[in-house]
């Protein structure tokens, strides 16, 4: 028995000295990479914390493109940057930072739908957006937003080019696993991602997307402060009542163009993510559809072909 004990007192001793060890070096490495820490973008505050707003690209265009990241996207204007770089040129391009990804703020404030919405269109008129005739290019879990934004305001949203978006039906039957997040959550908070490289550099704005070697550094910066945080743990909560909000007001008819993936990195399999997409826009009365051979992130992979087709896409909402 007293060995017994010795042996669970010397692995706690253990598991004690990592977390300490993991959680100073974390806090030396956030204090030596504050200088690096810095927006080019707009920061405003809505709802009491501050919002990061990049903005580019032409003011004066036909229409404002607001790219919308999925779930956990720690830096979502790096992460699209690959693919809106290509847009700039004609037309003006906005990304909004929700609460606890990029620069913006960390908040514990709700994380309905409702909510969100009303700080994503906030943040865009504090930045000094005037041209409301938007074209939304959401991502994954933002499908949702966007989709909802479409039904709310429907004369704001003049097109909605889905980058591999969710759909209501891809939430109805998912468990979120609240001790996976708590744990992602902790080992974020004390610095254990800084011991597993693979975490960032497997990120797909490093991998696929085309960043320069400085991008890529800043977006480790932010990796290491916007992962997992307390706001992006709360949306992932919300996300099943979110979806049915929105499933429950859903007559929108606003032009869309899906690009779907293979799946991988969903969590599904291929033909039941790809039918998820397809079945959805089978009740609309302007849908279209691409698939892609790519994984989840396919506007850092298949960046040309979406930038192409969704230029004919935008063309034809002139």
């Amino acid at each position: 028995m007293k060995r017994l004990i010795k042996l669970i007192v010397t692995i706690l001793t253990i598991i004690g000295l990592i977390v300490f060890i993991s959680f100073v070096n974390h806090k030396i490495k956030l204090k030596d990479e504050d200088a690096l820490f810095k927006t080019n973008g707009k920061i405003v505050e809505v709802n009491g914390h501050h919002m990061n707003v990049y903005l580019s690209g032409n003011p004066n265009s036909d229409f404002t493109l607001v790219f919308m990241s999925g779930a956990g996207t720690c830096s979502p204007t790096l992460d699209f940057k690959t693919l809106y770089s290509l847009f700039e040129k004609d037309y003006q391009i906005a990304v909004v930072e929700k609460a606890g990804y990029g620069f913006s703020d960390i908040s514990d404030i709700s994380r309905d739908i409702d909510t969100i919405l009303f700080e994503t269109r906030e943040s865009l008129n504090q930045a000094g957006v005037t041209n409301h005739k938007y074209i939304l290019f959401p991502h994954s879990m933002s499908g949702i937003e966007a989709l909802y934004w479409a039904n709310k305001y429907p004369d704001e949203i003049k097109g909605i080019v889905g980058l591999d978006l969710s759909v209501p039906a891809a939430y109805q039957n998912i468990k979120i696993n609240t001790f996976l997040l708590s744990a992602a959550k902790f080992g974020a908070d004390i610095g254990l991602t800084r011991f597993l490289p693979y975490l960032v550099d497997s990120s797909s704005a490093i991998k696929d997307g085309n960043l320069t070697e400085e991008e890529k550094e800043l977006y480790k910066v932010i990796f290491y402060r916007r992962t997992a945080t307390t706001s992006m743990i709360n949306e992932a909560k919300m996300i099943k009542a979110n979806a049915k909000k929105l499933e429950e007001v859903d007559t929108t008819n606003v032009p869309m163009l899906f690009f779907i993936s293979n799946g991988d990195g969903t969590g599904y399999s291929k033909e039941e993510w790809r039918s998820f997409g397809v079945s959805y826009l089978a009740n609309k009365q302007n849908g279209e559809y691409q698939f892609l051979d790519c994984s989840h992130y396919v506007h850092n992979i298949a960046y040309q072909q979406i930038f192409e087709e969704s230029i004919k896409f935008i063309n034809q909402l002139k």
